[in-house]
């Protein structure tokens, strides 16, 4: 293991710095929106700005690679967003804004697709599980980070967006100078919605209303948080804490996963988002109402909250998987991100409406209603078709929502190879 990591450590070294960048611009559109007096409608709009320009990427980036190349798309991609992440303090309108925001959604999910890319040809079989976790693993803990570098900066300034373009700009050095060979690129069309539902309606209704949940999540915490005058350095906690609970939980949600009826733990899971999302909404309300107290009980919502969203993508995807052939694998992980990345485009604007109207506790209130939606379809679809047994379902791997259709195919081989072996070793006397 530490031999295939010591050929990968350029690549991790690389995510780490971009998710530094990208983590810290997320929280910073919402910290200077408030300032610049953009109404959560206009932010909302701001937000879905970035899943339609990484929706964009997903689909065309591959057709930019096989023309030019992996090393000239990551290259061009990382200057552009570079430039982009600057380019916010010089303009600050709602429309420019979003206009930046497609650039640079664009430009990550094309960044992805890459890095994931080369990220799968240095693996094998047998390692790929453990460098895909390790990979996640170093995109969160950048997330994270990045909501303690802005600590160390004053939003109203540009310091801070361009201390994110500093970050994006020198990650791609180790990754460039010394990442080879390049991988081949390989274009699978994406399966349809409509076959998505017809084969795991659960995989694909579930993965639509996640994607809402986690665009809301990343890109409205923070105007959440600056509508009921949180400071700075309490909305870097609050958005830290949304990823610290996914990091922590994805691994026993997980392991519950490889062992019960996985629409169980998906129900489970909503529901426990559900509930979170409620003392989220009487946490807040009390911040509102009282105009101070206490913020660790909606911290712990927070970490509750994102502890539930993150590891229900790949619960979600590891369901999905259990009814598909590997043949389907390529096409169906097209459509997952694709399905995923129309949710994620709607939520915000949905939530951004909702807080423009009935104040910005709606933050709670949509994502609650969001959860307990998937958790009323999960329950309806236990009635309808029976499961796999846990033994002969396939393997969970904690994939981050995050994560490019490669990523995401590569996930679902592991996990098909691993249940295979595991059949195998217990049909062996």
């Amino acid at each position: 293991m530490l031999q295939v990591l010591s050929g990968v450590w350029a690549l991790l070294i690389g995510i780490v710095l971009i998710m530094l960048g990208n983590g810290m611009h997320f929280t910073l559109i919402g910290l200077r929106g408030g300032i610049e007096g953009f109404s959560a409608a206009e932010l909302a709009v701001v937000t879905s700005g970035y899943f339609l320009g990484f929706l964009s990427g997903a689909r065309y980036t591959p057709v930019m690679i096989q023309r030019v190349g992996h090393v000239r798309v990551f290259a061009a991609l990382g200057s552009f967003m570079s430039a982009g992440l600057v380019a916010f303090t010089l303009l600050a309108e709602p429309w420019a804004w979003t206009l930046l925001r497609v650039l640079i959604g664009f430009c990550m999910s094309g960044i992805y697709v890459a890095a994931e890319s080369w990220l799968n040809n240095a693996t094998t079989n047998e390692t790929r599980g453990s460098v895909l976790s390790t990979y996640m693993i170093a995109q969160t803990l950048g997330i994270i980070g990045a909501q303690g570098l802005l600590t160390f900066g004053d939003p109203a300034t540009s310091a801070l967006f361009i201390g994110a373009s500093i970050l994006v700009s020198i990650s791609f050095a180790p990754i460039l100078l010394s990442v080879t060979p390049a991988p081949a690129s390989e274009i699978a069309r994406p399966m349809s919605f409509r076959e998505l539902f017809s084969g795991t309606p659960l995989g694909a209704i579930g993965i639509f209303l996640l994607g809402s949940i986690y665009a809301t999540q990343s890109g409205m915490s923070a105007v959440f948080g600056s509508e009921i005058d949180m400071t700075a350095n309490e909305i870097a906690l609050f958005v830290a804490m949304l990823f610290g609970g996914a990091l922590v939980l994805q691994y026993p949600i997980g392991w519950l996963s490889d062992r019960l009826d996985r629409r169980k733990v998906i129900l489970g899971t909503a529901v426990m988002g559900a509930v979170a999302s409620a003392l989220g909404w009487v946490a807040g309300s009390t911040l509102i109402t009282v105009g101070g107290g206490s913020l660790w009980p909606i911290m712990a919502a927070a970490f509750l909250a994102g502890g539930m969203t993150t590891p229900l993508y790949a619960l979600l995807l590891a369901y999905t998987n259990d009814f598909l052939s590997a043949e389907d694998m390529p096409a169906a992980s097209g459509g997952l991100v694709f399905t995923f990345g129309l949710g994620a485009i709607l939520g915000p604007l949905l939530t951004g409406w909702a807080m423009q109207g009935l104040g910005p506790n709606a933050f709670w209130l949509v994502i609650g209603a969001t959860f307990v939606t998937m958790a009323l379809y999960a329950a309806y679809r236990m009635t309808q078709r029976a499961t796999p047994p846990a033994q002969e379902t396939e393997a969970y791997l904690g994939v981050l929502p995050t994560a490019s259709a490669v990523a995401v195919e590569a996930a679902g081989t592991w996990s098909a190879e691993q249940a295979e072996d595991d059949q195998d070793r217990q049909a062996t006397p």
